[in-house]
């Protein structure tokens, strides 16, 4: 079989935020009531909501066998081995396969976009993105590149073993990145994923500091693939629809597996040096804790944050200090939290190569919110 006759690639790199299901419509949290927190987002509610921050999208579906993709984020829409940006990496728990993590350490600086995919096709992703980076004018005399890729597994609804993502997919990711509206659900690197039992896929959120401390936005995307107990602004949803770690109830134990993988992506427009943002990263991990998480042993939780400011300008921009990071962390939580129920409530069934995952049920799990009080307004 000659999987570039059957991968059908679509860009998605600007679209609406709300798609259709099989079903009926689907709906951001935040659209059918449900607001985490107590700061305002942006316009978008989105990553892009950070000034320069960029992303672009491709979803690769070949029959019911095929459900993958890429998602790419640009800090900004430069050369970024040039104008490298500062950035950290936290590690909730291991089981995953993240390219780059040693040097982001080392030496607090992120040089190239980072891209998310599917557990095996991380190699040919970040085979592709050094390509890209060499390509760029510029970078001609350029012999070594750090790039960032992570994954989640998408095995139950793509044939992973296929490595279905080519050179060409990524480079349509990374050439379509925009700013605007992120396309959410089922797409991109989240195709193929499934969260809590039900159909995760990429999120976004973000949130914005009043000016008085600082006028800062933190923009969250995630990649969630991962399971739990699924809680919704406090409400025990995933104990109300009889699915969930540990429940011994009807379905299969591989539909309430905790296992799994979840990428969160952070970005600000604070200027913050690697040991804040190392901080700012953490606090990312208590927004997947308030959604149920497990954190289980086969599960691989990662953070990466990274500041829209150059490193090349980070002293003259003025560092934040340790006391002005507190508003920064309710901020992250906050969009941290969003981003992954976005990513359930936007997410579409999609049926594929081991099974169907079905979406989680919006008007069954709305009426669980209003029972708990977990719904504002409505």
């Amino acid at each position: 079989m000659v999987l570039g006759l059957l991968a059908v690639s679509v860009a998605l790199a600007l679209a609406t935020p709300v798609s259709a299901s099989q079903g009926g419509e689907r709906k951001s949290a935040r659209d059918l009531g449900v607001v985490v927190g107590v700061l305002p987002p942006g316009p978008n509610n989105a990553i892009t909501d950070v000034d320069g921050v960029l992303v672009g999208q491709v979803t690769i579906v070949a029959g019911d066998s095929i459900n993958t993709g890429v998602t790419a984020i640009l800090p900004h829409g430069g050369n970024i081995f040039r104008e490298k940006v500062p950035a950290a990496i936290v590690v909730g728990n291991g089981f995953g396969k993240l390219v780059g993590f040693t040097q982001v350490q080392e030496l607090g600086e992120l040089e190239s976009p980072i891209v998310l995919t599917c557990t095996l096709c991380v190699h040919r992703a970040a085979d592709a993105l050094v390509g890209y980076l060499l390509s760029l004018p510029g970078n001609e005399e350029v012999r070594s590149v750090n790039v960032v890729v992570g994954e989640t597994n998408d095995g139950f609804l793509n044939h992973i073993r296929l490595r279905p993502v080519s050179e060409g997919d990524v480079l349509r990711a990374l050439r379509a990145a925009g700013s605007g509206p992120v396309e959410q659900g089922s797409v991109g690197a989240g195709r193929g994923t499934r969260a809590f039992g039900w159909k995760g896929g990429i999120g976004t959120s973000s949130r914005r500091l009043p000016e008085s401390l600082g006028g800062w936005t933190v923009g969250v995307l995630v990649q969630s693939n991962y399971g739990g107990v699924l809680t919704i602004n406090g409400a025990p949803v995933g104990m109300e629809l009889g699915s969930y770690y540990l429940s011994g109830a009807a379905r299969s134990p591989e539909e309430t597996n905790p296992d799994g993988s979840i990428m969160i992506v952070v970005a600000t427009d604070a200027p913050l040096d690697h040991r804040n943002l190392e901080r700012l990263a953490r606090r990312a991990l208590a927004g997947l804790a308030r959604t149920g998480s497990s954190m289980s042993n086969g599960s691989g939780d990662y953070v990466i944050a990274f500041s829209t400011v150059r490193v090349s300008e980070l002293s003259a921009a003025g560092l934040l200090g340790n006391e002005q990071m507190s508003p920064l962390f309710q901020a992250v939580i906050e969009a941290t939290e969003e981003a992954i129920y976005n990513s359930l409530f936007l997410a579409t069934t999609v049926k594929g190569y081991r099974g169907t995952v079905e979406a989680l049920p919006l008007d069954t799990t709305v009426a669980i919110l209003r029972r708990y009080g977990a719904i504002r307004g409505r």
